[in-house]
């Protein structure tokens, strides 16, 4: 017998009379499905025009590795299959990038042949949203929370129980608390991340103010003022982006800007800053000694 023992199998020959065993076991190949979407992703990553020359160079020289791995056809690919174990983990997070690249090829007239096409504010929104969630899930590890929360409405007591699943969801983007503080952060993504009035004056979103506020005051249903809330853009090439905070019914509400066009090491320590900002760095003194 090869590998472990298949029961259904086994039953289904034995009803069969079939004198044979049905086993399942794995054949380690380096041509296999995980090898095969980066090779296919490298692959598409290389024909991009808008990749740096430098990018696609690197590309070039670590698929030597794969000459014995084939690609495979973007559109054939059944993301929702895919299984990580303990012996594959290292595949998980390529894999998701495969996914955010390959998801936005589009096939061309000619057959086989596919281009990239702009993400969407909304693609990168996600892309951002997740980054930063991560991050914090990752390197700070000493909150309590660090999730997508939701936020429930405060409702007086004698509420209409029967009208109160009309009211919308307050999903958060990111929820951290530790102790008794609590930060609640709205990531944006926007090409331009101020509006322009009517007299050419620069103003914040009133959409995002009311719904981060919104967020916080509910959140806080103590008046404790220990739930502080964040709108925070992604820079873009504008000359004046939002940096800027206000107290509001006893509450910290604040709208930065992340600079993503620089080394990982200065963002995290844009993503420190925040977290020294509203959580102190007493706490960040006793993770750090850790």
């Amino acid at each position: 017998m090869r590998g472990k023992l298949d029961i259904h199998g086994a039953i289904n020959n034995k009803i069969q009379r079939k004198q044979q065993l049905s086993c399942e076991f794995d054949e380690l190949s380096e041509n296999n499905i995980f090898n095969q979407i980066l090779k296919t992703t490298a692959f598409a990553l290389m024909k991009e025009k808008s990749v740096d020359s430098e990018h696609r160079k690197a590309l070039k020289k670590v698929m030597l590795f794969f000459v014995n791995v084939e690609p495979i056809d973007p559109s054939a690919i059944k993301w929702n299959t895919l299984r990580f174990q303990r012996n594959n983990q290292n595949y998980k997070m390529l894999m998701n990038i495969c996914y955010f690249v390959l998801d936005g090829l589009l096939q061309t007239t000619e057959k086989g042949e596919y281009k990239m096409i702009n993400f969407s504010d909304e693609h990168m929104h996600k892309l951002f949203e997740k980054f930063v969630l991560e991050y914090y899930r990752h390197h700070h590890r000493y909150f309590s929370e660090v999730k997508a929360g939701q936020v429930k409405w405060v409702l007086d007591e004698d509420a209409d129980e029967s009208v109160i699943k009309f009211l919308p969801i307050m999903q958060t983007d990111i929820m951290l608390r530790y102790n008794q503080k609590i930060l609640i952060i709205d990531t944006k993504y926007y090409a331009k991340t101020m509006m322009q009035s009517q007299h050419d004056n620069l103003k914040l979103h009133s959409n995002n103010l009311y719904q981060i506020f919104t967020y916080v005051k509910n959140q806080d249903s103590k008046q404790s003022g220990d739930v502080s809330g964040m709108l925070l853009y992604a820079k873009t090439g504008e000359a004046i982006t939002p940096d800027c905070e206000f107290p509001m019914g006893g509450n910290r509400i604040s709208v930065k800007t992340l600079d993503l066009n620089t080394d990982f090491s200065e963002i995290a320590k844009q993503l420190d800053k925040i977290v020294e900002s509203h959580f102190g760095q007493i706490e960040l003194s006793i993770y750090k000694a850790f």
